[in-house]
């Protein structure tokens, strides 16, 4: 479950501004058959950020590590929580490449 206090504060570390939760959306995200990734996405809503006025966040337990936050603007592609995923996953991906 995310702790949607501690994304907040990763929003703001992140991305310099601030935010107000929406909504929890849950995403089953699948490529080939299989599932890539699983999990809720909180929806926020920025206050102070020059290009964007949403964002889609979630936390990763790294177990001994603690959370990884990740947290995904609402610019072009990304129009979505499933698009953030997709955009966050293919990331991911790329620099595991």
């Amino acid at each position: 479950m995310n702790d949607v206090k501690a994304i907040r504060d990763a929003i703001r570390r992140l991305h310099g501004c601030e935010s107000a939760h929406v909504e929890s959306v849950p995403i089953s995200e699948r490529f080939q058959g299989r599932t890539v990734w699983e999990g809720t996405v909180e929806v926020f809503n920025l206050t102070g950020h020059s290009k964007a006025t949403r964002c889609y966040a979630w936390q990763h337990e790294q177990g001994a590590e603690g959370s990884r936050f990740v947290a995904v603007l609402e610019l072009p592609p990304v129009n979505s929580a499933r698009k953030a995923v997709q955009v966050a996953v293919a990331a991911e991906a790329r620099s595991k490449a």
